[in-house]
This record gives C-alpha cells, structure tokens and sequence, in this order.
C-alpha cells in the first residue's frame, strides 16, 4: 500500500481527517483538485463572514452619528474592495492548510479523484493524466454545490449560486434572493446593508425555516426594519432573463406577481458531489443522494468511508470536522464516541445573529415533552442596550419532568459565540438551577442565557 490512508477532498471534513490521521501515526494524502480547504474556506463560510465583517464595519461607520461619533465627508460602500478582502482572506487561510499539510507530513495529491475496487484512487492530474494509488483506508469527503432547481438554472450572470455571489464584479443595484437558509439571508443582509435593493423569498411561512418561529419571526421584522423586502409562502415558478433585468414570477396567496432585478441568486440548498467518483464500480450504495454509513463512517464496502456533507446529517463545516476525527480515531484503533446529532450548533451571520442548538419548541411539543420556557430580550440586556443592539433575545426550553435543557434559541449580536455554553452545557447534561447558580459577567450579553433560563424557573431578575 502507498498510504495508511487517502482522504479525497480537503474541505473541513477531509483536511481535519487527514491531521487528526497523521497525528495518530497514519501515512496519509489527501486529493483536492482544486483549492486546499474545500468550498467552506474558500468559496463558504471563511470569505462569507469577511464579506458580512466588511458590512457590519459599514453598517457602524453609516450609523456613527447615534455612537456620537461625527464624520466629515460621504460614506460610500467599496464593493470590488470588499470582495478583494474577502478573497484574500481565503487566500490567505488555503496557504494555512498548505502549512498544516507540511507540518503533519500529509501529501498533497493534486488532481480529480476516483475510487476504484481493491483500495484504489485514481487521481487525474490538469493535463489529464492517471495514476494509481492504493491506501489500507480510503475517506470520501467531496462536499457539495449549489442546488439548481429547474426552473431556476444558474447562468452564472443574471442567476447565480454562492460562488458568484461572493465575486460579482459590480455591485447590483437590486437582487432577488430566493431561499431564505443560511447562505440566503447572509447574503440577502450582506447586498441589503451595502444599498442593493433586495426582496428575499421564502417558499415556507416563516424565514430561516429551520430556526424556532420566535426567531424566524424576530429575523423577518430586523430585515424589513433594515428596508428589506421579505415575502414568505411564496413560490417562485419563473424567471425570464431576455431582457435587462430579471423578471420573477412568483405565486402569492394574492395570486401571481413580477419581480423585476438585475441579478437572481438561487440559494435553494445543496447537492452532494457524488457524480464521477467511481461509488458504482466500488459498490459503494447511496440513498436519496447521499452515501449509507455507520456511526462511524464506514461504507458497505470494506476500507471505504464517507464524511460531510455526502452523508446524513446537516451539511456544516464543524459537524464533518467530527465526522472526521471520528472515523480517523476508529480506524486508528480508539474506541471514539459517536457524533451525537442531536446537539449540534447552528449559525447565521446575519445581523443579527441567529444561533440555535437543540429542539424547538413546536418540536419538544410534538415529541411529547412536558415544557419550561424561558425567554430574555435583548431589550432587557445592559450591554446590548449600551451596544445600540436591541434587537434579539435568548429562548430556552427545558424537559419540566426531569430538567434536561431541551433547545436553546436565539437572536441577536454575539451569538454564535454564544451558543456553545448551551452546546456544553447540554453535553455535560447540566440542569437549569446549575445555570441559574452559575455566575455570569456583568455586563455582557451572555448573562441573557443565564436569565432566560430563570424566566423558564420563574427566578428571571431583570424582566
């Protein structure tokens, strides 16, 4: 064998895989055919959130006046040197993976890879050229790409996916977005903070769909609050390109309308990268666009495994990180505990942020549960007062039989950082008295957490 292991693919999943292989003492390589780090770091999360940072800047220095900050002069929005830095940023993080790779002893193998029966990897280098390399382990982590739905076919110029959006050589001057997850609202907050008339669309009743209502309720009231146009349970069924702009036309329950924009955005989810990979002459099975894996990774097929977004599970960056140390740490011998699904965090960039962990509350009722809720606004916070940045609150629920922390929820600035208390907390299977007796800093925004959960106790100080 030329490898302990080969991962193909060094997105999150695949190049965190591959360090955590090496550091066990695993010969490892890893194919990418294109840039080290995947679509997260380089077309994804890392060069999204420079974009959102660059916004947010924008956003304050617009608004410098309420902080009593006075500034001469015009305050414009740079867009071609936003995406620079958004582009040199990633840039910058691929050379880090370039480095891990040196300092690990992973081999780069550079080109297109295909597995192959026998523990085998087929790799095509850019002139087209194969060769062969055989591994003990071989770790599947291709990702994926841009969703395209029929009637909405990304030309790449007037309809777009993520990776356009990111580099559009102008700013548009409107932009419909049409899905309103993650990678929708980011983007619809990013073009609507620096002046692009947006209209975000949502085929569901409320936006960010998988969120708790309250919060998908909150978020829809800050983008309208911000001049966004938001239009929920509605469907789009065309979009006409002939002209100058885009013509949309959607079906309300007032009946059909035309939306006219320079650029359409599809941001109607993700496709797993499974096309060309060699599953079918391996006899690697799949299901509904996915690759069938056990709690740790392993395929049908003996020496074959699959991690990230080409497996069950939500396609985020830090849950294939431990799909991958995971799977690395079983075939290194160790005896890993399985990634557990059901407390994995959620983030939105948007501003504000949204961040949730756990069942919403629709959802603990329809598994039965006996209820608390706690629920802290940002209103009642002194530090998100003092901020400017009101908009928000923390919702938590509790199991009122035996106390387990059920869900946490919320909505406003910081928590993404946030949320990981709950994340631990939950983990730990922390009850909601400890919390409660656990003390927080004042003043932060992170007391909410404390206070929503002795609102759900009935022990809530500040409300």
């Amino acid at each position: 064998m030329n490898y302990d292991l080969i991962v193909i693919g060094s997105g999150p999943g695949g190049y965190v895989a591959a360090i955590r292989a090496s550091q066990l003492g695993l010969k490892t390589a890893v194919v990418e055919k294109s840039e080290l780090g995947g679509v997260c770091l380089n077309w994804g999360c890392i060069p999204t959130k420079a974009l959102l940072k660059s916004a947010q800047v924008f956003n304050y220095v617009s608004h410098a006046a309420n902080y009593g900050v006075k500034l001469d002069g015009n305050v414009s929005a740079d867009f071609e040197a936003m995406v620079k830095r958004s582009r040199d940023v990633a840039s910058g993080m691929s050379k880090g993976i370039e480095y891990l790779f040196k300092k690990n002893k992973i081999d780069h193998l550079a080109g297109f890879a295909k597995v192959l029966p026998a523990k085998k990897v087929e790799v095509t280098d850019a002139d087209g050229k194969k060769k062969e390399y055989t591994a003990e382990h071989i770790i599947i982590a291709t990702g994926s790409r841009s969703r395209e739905l029929p009637f909405l076919k990304q030309d790449g110029k007037k309809i777009i996916g993520y990776r356009e959006a990111m580099t559009l050589p102008t700013q548009p001057k409107s932009l419909v977005v049409v899905g309103s997850g993650a990678i929708g609202s980011e983007f619809a907050y990013f073009y609507n903070s620096i002046g692009t008339k947006v209209t975000l669309i949502e085929v569901l009743p409320e936006i960010v769909p998988l969120e708790d209502v309250d919060v998908s309720k909150q978020l829809g009231r800050s983008f309208k609050k911000a001049g966004m146009k938001v239009l929920t349970g509605v469907s789009v069924e065309n979009v006409d390109t002939k002209g100058k702009l885009c013509k949309v036309s959607v079906k309300t329950k007032k009946g059909e309308e035309v939306i006219e924009a320079e650029i359409v955005l599809s941001a109607v989810g993700i496709a797993s990268n499974l096309e060309g990979i060699g599953l079918d002459e391996t006899g690697i099975k799949t299901k509904d666009g996915k690759v069938i894996v056990d709690d740790y990774y392993k395929t049908n097929v003996p020496g074959y495994y699959a991690i990230g977004d080409i497996v069950h599970g939500p396609a985020l960056a830090h849950v294939a990180s431990h799909e991958g140390i995971t799977c690395v740490e079983k075939i290194a011998g160790y005896d890993p505990e399985p990634v557990n699904y059901g407390n994995l965090p959620a983030c939105t960039y948007t501003n504000p942020e949204v961040a949730s962990v756990g069942l919403t509350e629709l959802q603990a009722k329809d598994a039965g549960y006996e209820i608390l809720v706690g629920k802290f606004p940002y209103t009642a916070s002194g530090k998100a007062t003092a901020a400017g940045s009101r908009d928000g609150f923390v919702k938590v629920i509790f199991d009122a039989k035996y106390g387990e922390w059920l869900g946490c929820h919320m909505i406003g600035d910081n928590v993404t950082e946030m949320i990981a208390e709950a994340v631990v907390a939950r983990k730990l299977e922390t009850t909601g008295h400890e919390i409660i007796k656990t003390v927080h800093p004042h003043p932060t925004m992170s007391e909410a957490v404390m206070e929503a959960v002795a609102a759900a106790y009935n022990e809530v100080i500040h409300l």
